[in-house]
């Protein structure tokens, strides 16, 4: 099969080309997909450069994101058929162990994510397990269908599940032009909050406001801290950071007192200082977000089939130009999900 294959730890120049990769064989309980279109995270930026302290065998397939037709089914599968056309629930875990069977897969001490340490998507084909197939919703292309699983996932469990955002909730989001602060602007609206997001030109800062940020501010130009200040004094319940050491203490001097920090993603970094007086006299509360549950899924897909969340597509490339989408990525080109186009 044609795939983009990570040869070295390093920069753009580890990905190759190959047309002559081997084909995944699915097992009993497994599914293969012809993957249509697989969208990038920066967490192939962290597996390529060998940025993480879990390292993939190498040559490895990055890709988390992929939308796809069902190719072939192992005999125990029933949930989806051939021809089906699907996304991926990113996150792999055992099935099995206590947390798994208590509807918490994300904390499964064997999770993986693909394209982590099992062979993502930069391919024809890709060999996932039945549980972790959905139907792609009709109204979306294989390309907005890729854009939006662990973005908009890790975000659900962020803002929903540890956050507790409701009506009038005061939200910061950092960056609100990547992948996950599109998700993050738009689930914070969807349950009536209040959005500051951060962006790093005007048209980034114009796109934000059309997503239904209430305010954003040029986080390149302006002091965060002090535009926040200015519109809440007090400071907001809950802000959103997954750019890392550059943001983490301004993260936390944004809150108001019993406000929430929400943290992933190290972007700049994942060294952060903090004022431990600072954090319990105010009450704060510090959370950290992984992956969403695979079951959010399904809560999040229908959101999109009913139009009440929607995809942020910022480019599609040839699966044969992955460097070039990677350089877009890194040089924060982008506003919303960059896309490799598979078949």
């Amino acid at each position: 099969m044609r795939a983009v294959i990570l040869e070295n730890f390093g920069g753009v120049e580890n990905l190759k080309f190959v047309e002559d990769f081997p084909d995944p064989e699915p097992r009993e309980d497994d599914v293969l997909i012809r993957v249509k279109a697989v969208a990038l995270n920066h967490l192939d930026i962290w597996v390529r450069k060998g940025a993480l302290a879990v390292k993939p065998d190498l040559p490895h397939i990055l890709g988390s994101d992929v939308s796809g037709v069902v190719e072939r089914v192992g005999k125990l599968v029933r949930n989806v058929s051939v021809g089906d056309e699907v996304i991926v629930a990113p996150g792999l875990s055992c099935g099995i162990c206590y947390d798994c069977q208590n509807g918490k897969d994300n904390l499964c001490r064997h999770f993986d994510i693909l394209g982590l340490k099992s062979k993502g998507g930069y391919a024809d084909y890709v060999v996932v397990p039945a549980r972790n197939v959905i139907r792609k919703p009709e109204n979306l292309s294989f390309e907005e269908s890729a854009s939006y699983p662990l973005t908009f996932l890790t975000v659900w469990n962020a803002l929903v599940e540890k956050g507790n955002v409701r009506p009038y909730s005061k939200v910061l989001i950092w960056g609100g032009s990547s992948g996950v602060g599109v998700a993050g602007i738009q689930i914070a609206k969807l349950f009536g909050a209040f959005v500051i997001a951060t962006a790093g030109n005007e048209e980034k800062m114009k796109r934000c406001r059309d997503l239904g940020a209430d305010i954003v501010i040029n986080h390149y130009e302006e002091d965060v801290v002090k535009k926040v200040r200015e519109v809440f004094r007090e400071g907001v319940d809950i802000v959103m950071d997954h750019v890392g050491s550059a943001t983490f203490w301004k993260s936390v001097e944004c809150l108001k007192k019993g406000g929430k920090l929400l943290f992933f993603g190290t972007t700049t970094g994942d060294k952060a200082e903090i004022d431990i007086r600072y954090v319990f006299v105010r009450e704060i509360g510090l959370e950290g977000v992984y992956m969403g549950r695979k079951a959010t899924l399904f809560k999040i897909t229908e959101l999109f089939e009913r139009g009440l969340l929607r995809p942020v597509v910022d480019s599609v490339f040839p699966l044969e130009e992955a460097h070039r989408a990677h350089e877009r990525l890194e040089r924060s080109e982008h506003f919303g999900k960059i896309v490799l186009k598979v078949s």
